[in-house]
């Protein structure tokens, strides 16, 4: 490294800070993975990006929550198909 690098007030951290984003450390299904980056890399995007939609879908999604007259609708249409 050259002398002329002065780096007694250098900090460590994330070069780019990212305003609304945490890096985390995750495991994921090796399947799971791959199939985010084929189709990534089909449409031109980050891998990455995809994931946080997909996330970002589901709660939206799963936000609702099951409520008696729901319930019972959909068991009565069920028991229909059954008997």
């Amino acid at each position: 490294m050259k002398k002329e690098y002065d780096f007694s007030k250098a900090k460590r951290g994330v070069v780019v800070p990212q305003k609304g984003k945490t890096r985390i450390s995750i495991y994921i299904d090796n399947d799971i993975l791959e199939e985010f980056r084929i189709r990534a890399d089909q449409s031109g995007r980050g891998y990455q990006t995809m994931m946080n939609e997909a996330l970002r879908e589901y709660l939206s999604k799963s936000n609702h929550l099951l409520d008696e007259k729901t319930l019972r609708r959909v068991l009565r249409e069920e028991l229909k198909t059954v008997g």
